[in-house]
């Protein structure tokens, strides 16, 4: 039985040195980046030598059988009896030192230089009373306005700006990377903010006047309407016209359902409107049109997630070009693991020749 209880011992501290040497792997590997990564097969030696260890101090501390033991009662260990296992200790944690030390760890420092090659867009947004229908959640205008922010969320390193039109256009707000002014100038926008109407040529022509100085390697308009053009004094294709004079690609974006939609026919003395179903009416020609010449698309969006699907993928069809370029310095790190195995080894060597020093 006892024979038994002292394998069991020998097979759990075996087991116990693998762990160890597998968890010394992990963290080493973790930490450091190796020049010679193959030299941790060394660490395999280590369960071997344990196993070597164990059968050794069987051999050197042979068993006898005593009749009666009352003769050794009241004896104690010595505390040597346990020190004499630190010079096993101390030669594994030397010898994975010492791995680690061939295996060169290196700390690698890194830098990055980035070059982008920008896009300038202006969303040219209608904000016609027609645009409160309630054919989108809570109705198009602010649907429109949700998507939107929404992209401009993705696209970092673009100076956007945001243009809106009625009867009339104006600047909402200029090109600019700081995406938090004009998402808070998205916020106020509202219809009533001009004359009335919808004037799609004037909204683009002012897009355009936006853009035409720009010296972005590529220049986009999107231009989203839920009607048909009807006021201002330029025709649509004459500003589509206009923008490809100028490179300015232009994406334009039809809002509505399809067939009729609750929109808003009249207004209450109190400003609140009224609203009753009316067919839906957009120029999708005069859109395609206006896409065709700029080099663009026409998209139709009737209702929120296909106009959420539509950004998505204008934003794949004008991505920003980033160039990355790497560099990186490394510097030995071995130093130390070798200082720290000469202290071991030194240390083994005091313990062994002097705390355990055997007298022939």
């Amino acid at each position: 039985m006892k024979t038994t209880h002292k394998l069991t011992g020998h097979i759990v501290f075996v087991l116990l040195l693998c762990l160890g040497v597998f968890v010394l792997w992990r963290f080493a590997i973790t930490w450091y980046d190796y020049a010679n990564p193959n030299f941790f097969w060394f660490l395999a030696v280590i369960p071997v030598y344990g196993l070597w260890y164990v059968l050794k101090d069987g051999i050197m501390n042979p068993e006898i059988k005593l009749s009666t033991l009352s003769g050794f009662e009241g004896i104690k260990r010595s505390w040597l009896d346990y020190a004499r296992h630190s010079i096993f200790l101390l030669r594994v944690f030397t010898l994975a030192l010492l791995t680690i030390v061939l295996a060169r760890p290196q700390s690698k420092s890194s830098w990055k230089d980035v070059n982008t090659e920008g896009i300038d867009i202006v969303i040219t947004l209608d904000i016609s009373g027609s645009m409160l229908a309630q054919d989108f959640s809570p109705n198009r205008l602010e649907a429109s306005k949700s998507v939107a922010m929404d992209f401009i969320s993705k696209r970092p390193t673009d100076r956007i700006g945001l243009v809106v039109y009625e009867g009339e256009s104006f600047t909402q707000c200029p090109l600019t990377s700081d995406h938090t002014v004009l998402n808070n100038l998205f916020k106020s926008v509202k219809t009533g903010l001009i004359e009335g109407g919808t004037a799609i040529g004037q909204g683009l022509a002012t897009a355009v006047n936006r853009l035409r100085n720009s010296d972005a390697k590529s220049k986009v308009v999107i231009l989203l309407t839920d009607g048909v053009n009807n006021s201002g004094n330029i025709p649509p294709l004459t500003a589509a016209e206009i923008a490809k004079e100028y490179g300015i690609r232009v994406y334009t974006i039809g809002v509505g359902t399809e067939g009729k939609a609750l929109s808003p026919v009249a207004m209450y003395p109190n400003g609140q409107y009224k609203f009753d179903y009316v067919d839906v009416k957009i120029d999708e020609l005069t859109l395609e049109k206006i896409a065709r010449a700029t080099d663009g698309k026409y998209f139709r969006a009737t209702d929120n997630d296909k106009l959420e699907s539509i950004y998505g993928e204008i934003d794949r069809l004008e991505k920003t070009k980033i160039n990355v370029t790497e560099h990186s310095r490394k510097t030995e790190e071995f130093s130390l693991f070798a200082i720290i195995a000469l202290c071991t080894l030194s240390l083994e060597f005091l313990i062994k020749h002097l705390l355990l020093k055997t007298i022939p």
